[in-house]
C-alpha cells in the first residue's frame, strides 16, 4: 500500500513571523501609519510618548481588524447577523451600505398589498 497524503488546513501557512498573514501586516501597517500622523502632532508638542502609544494602538486596532472575525454570539443584534464573518469584510459591507445613502431594496410580490391581503378581494 502506497502512501496516503492527509487533507490540511493551510489556510495559516503563508505567514509573516508567525503572527502576521499579509492581510494583517497590511491592516497594522495602515492602521500605524494612522498612529504616525498623531505621533507627529504631539512630537511638536513635546509629547513623543503619548505620540507612540497611539501608533501602537492604531497598529494593534489594525491587526484585530485584519485578523480576527466577528464572535459568533446571539448577545447582540450584529453579531447574530454577522458572527463567524471576518471583521474587515464587515467594514467594507457597512461602508457600502453607506455610500448608498441606507437604500434597501424590498421586492413585493404584485398581487400583494402591504397587509398581506389579494387586490382581488
Amino acid at each position: 500500500m502506497g502512501p496516503y497524503n492527509l487533507p490540511r488546513n493551510v489556510k495559516g501557512e503563508g505567514r509573516i513571523l508567525f503572527i502576521f498573514s499579509v492581510k494583517a501586516l497590511l491592516f497594522t501597517m495602515a492602521g500605524a501609519a494612522i498612529g504616525i500622523i498623531f505621533y507627529l502632532i504631539f512630537s511638536m508638542i513635546g509629547m513623543n510618548f503619548v505620540g507612540i502609544i497611539f501608533v501602537g494602538a492604531f497598529g494593534l486596532i489594525g491587526f484585530l481588524i485584519g485578523t480576527f472575525k466577528v464572535p459568533e454570539t446571539t448577545a447582540f443584534e450584529i453579531t447574530k447577523k454577522t458572527g463567524g464573518e471576518n471583521i474587515d469584510e464587515v467594514i467594507k459591507r457597512y461602508i457600502e451600505f453607506k455610500m448608498q445613502k441606507n437604500k434597501i431594496y424590498i421586492y413585493q410580490d404584485e398581487k400583494k398589498n402591504v397587509e398581506g391581503e389579494t387586490k382581488d378581494g
